[in-house]
């Protein structure tokens, strides 16, 4: 690994630094300062048309960040809330065309692609239905409710020949592809082991979202939400709050764990693990979900031509009472580390002595006054007057540049894909290899078992 340290060092002014300014200084002369700066650019600005289906907070999200990207145009919501339509013509126009209906939308001629923006178990059926249409798509994550849902979406993204990109934009974030650069590089050694959390405190964070006076069924039309769900009556807060229930949603897993493996396997190359074990409860919001607020996994990556075998532990946990929240993932290897908030990271480092040491928290101290100074006699004669321990190597932390969207060059990365057929990273296959083993985490809670993941096939192996 030494030899990995060095070439790492000798390239530290090529490849790895490409997408950084040069260092600042700290007052803290072990810490290195610099800044990431993205490097995703517009392809040829051909016009292209989407239609938002779901225009809920992610779809908000979504299109706006979509129409920060020269020539997008939109030109079709769908929503089965009657103030939703209302909302979109109000902000992005009255000549829109509007329908509760995804299957109009989708028979427009217009239309280029789609934001699928809805709840969970709706994904499926409109991703492949958009695709057969002719449309792109980008879908926002999990890329499916339930695992088995996820192969139909990859075959028909190949039928097709359409572009199709999960949303979860940590496959974009400069962040990460740097963090990639730096793991490739062998700074931090062997990998061994990855710990990822995503802590949240508030209401909203917990998803106990705003419900509007006039929630109705004069105002929304509830059996369609519902869908191939089992049938229940008339609730806005289902409606509304959807990710709380099973019905509809993944839970904590499906929403912020992949967010977690998204950012990992971009990293690491990784297809996935091979046995995951969850534990989940709903632990502190108790106001009729029956989805987990609190839910921590442990997995294990065997050996891949990118990565050695690791270990993962994921913590997701709406109840936080540390008053911050927060999201991060660390990959801890045998010479050092890589810590990654969500656009910023630290790499620290550090060299081993080859020589063990004596004396402190050491069986030395039990040996015989003779014994002692036989066994430094032969210390001396074999490692001379080196000590053990160990020493850090400078810090390097990386910030993004102000007002840094890792949204955009997500979409970004979705348009030039339909523009100039560049790769799309965070594709069906992918989607389907984080939001597998995410989901499979509620099904481990459940169960209260370790379950065999197959990550090449991409299913679980025994889960009954």
């Amino acid at each position: 690994m030494e030899n990995s340290r060095r070439k790492f060092i000798k390239n530290i002014g090529g490849s790895v630094a490409a997408l950084s300014v040069a260092p600042t200084v700290s007052p803290n002369e072990n810490i290195v300062h610099k800044s990431l700066v993205s490097k995703a650019k517009v392809s040829a600005n051909d016009k292209i048309r989407i239609g938002l289906i779901g225009a809920g907070i992610i779809g908000h999200y979504d299109t706006d960040t979509a129409l920060k990207v020269d020539g997008i145009e939109l030109v079709a919501v769908c929503d089965l809330y009657t103030g939703r339509i209302e909302r979109a013509k109000e902000k992005w126009g009255n000549s829109l065309f509007t329908t509760n209906d995804y299957r109009e939308l989708l028979a427009k001629k217009d239309i280029d692609a789609v934001l699928i923006c809805t709840p969970d178990h709706w994904h499926q059926k409109m991703a492949i239905d958009a695709m057969n249409a002719g449309k792109h798509v980008y879908c926002e994550k999990p890329m499916i409710q339930k695992i088995e849902d996820g192969h139909a979406i990859i075959e028909t993204q190949k039928k097709t020949g359409k572009v199709f990109q999960v949303g979860s934009q940590r496959a974009s974030s400069v962040a990460i592809l740097e963090a990639k650069k730096y793991f490739e590089s062998g700074i931090i050694g062997e990998l061994t082991y990855v710990e990822a959390y995503c802590d949240r405190t508030d209401a909203k964070g917990a998803w106990q979202y705003s419900i509007p006076t006039d929630a109705s069924p004069q105002t929304i039309d509830f059996d369609k939400f519902l869908g191939n769900a089992p049938k229940v009556p008339f609730s806005a807060k289902r409606f509304f709050r959807w990710r709380n229930y099973k019905d509809y949603g993944t839970g904590s897993a499906g929403d912020l764990t992949v967010h977690l493996l998204t950012g990992l396997h971009t990293i690491t190359s990784s297809i996935g693990p091979n046995k995951i074990f969850a534990l989940g409860e709903v632990n502190y919001w108790k106001d009729g979900r029956d989805a987990y607020d609190l839910i921590n996994s442990f997995m294990t990556y065997p050996q891949a031509k990118t990565h050695p075998s690791f270990q993962l532990y994921t913590r997701i946990n709406l109840a936080s009472g540390e008053g911050k929240g927060g999201f991060g993932i660390k990959l801890i290897g045998t010479d050092g580390a890589i810590d990654i908030g969500w656009n910023d990271f630290k790499v620290k480092t550090l060299k081993r002595s080859v020589a063990p040491g004596f004396g402190g928290y050491d069986s030395f101290d039990s040996f015989s006054a003779k014994q002692k100074e036989d066994y430094k006699k032969w210390y001396s004669e074999k490692y001379g007057d080196k000590k053990g321990g160990y020493e850090m190597g400078k810090t390097i932390e990386f910030a993004p540049p102000a007002n840094y969207d890792d949204r955009l060059d997500h979409m970004i990365s979705f348009f030039n894909g339909i523009r100039s057929n560049s790769p799309i990273l965070e594709d069906a296959t992918f989607g389907l290899r984080t939001a597998g083993p995410s989901i499979a985490c509620n099904i481990s809670a459940e169960k209260n078992k370790a379950l065999n993941w197959d990550a090449e096939k991409m299913k679980l192996i025994n889960a009954s």
